[in-house]
């Protein structure tokens, strides 16, 4: 395990905290009490920040700690840390207006796809060269 895999793990777990915490005072900002998650275009896209990020989470973090222990720790972090910023930007993004989402997401989602692509090649090269 290394600490720089920790790091950035960390790091995409707390801006998704920091995400939630949007979502609670979106919630008080835009009058939209608990249970309820529509009526307000402006809060959903709060919402809906949220809950795409933790959709991504599910693909991410699995993936980040398989690229980071087969094929590179540090550009796991890089790459990582991409993600975050993509993120981000996908927050900012869409905070303003739906049509702004849009860079941020094809950034993140870039991000995830090269970890799934470079170990998947590596781990099919490894189990290629363990049963010759």
């Amino acid at each position: 395990m290394s600490p720089l895999t920790g790091l950035i793990t960390v790091l995409a777990l707390l801006l998704y905290f920091v995400l939630t915490i949007n979502v609670g005072r979106a919630r008080a900002k835009f009058q939209v009490p608990a249970p309820q998650t529509t009526g307000n275009p402006d809060f959903e896209r709060y919402l809906r920040v949220q809950n795409n990020t933790l959709e991504q989470l599910v693909f991410f973090l699995p993936l980040l700690w398989l690229f980071s222990e087969f094929v590179s720790v540090v550009w796991g972090a890089v790459i990582g840390g991409v993600w975050i910023l993509g993120r981000v930007l996908y927050a900012w993004g869409y905070y303003q207006a739906a049509e702004k989402r849009g860079p941020g997401f094809a950034l993140s989602s870039l991000c995830g796809m090269a970890l799934l692509v470079a170990t998947l090649v590596k781990l099919s090269l490894l189990t290629f060269a363990e049963f010759s």
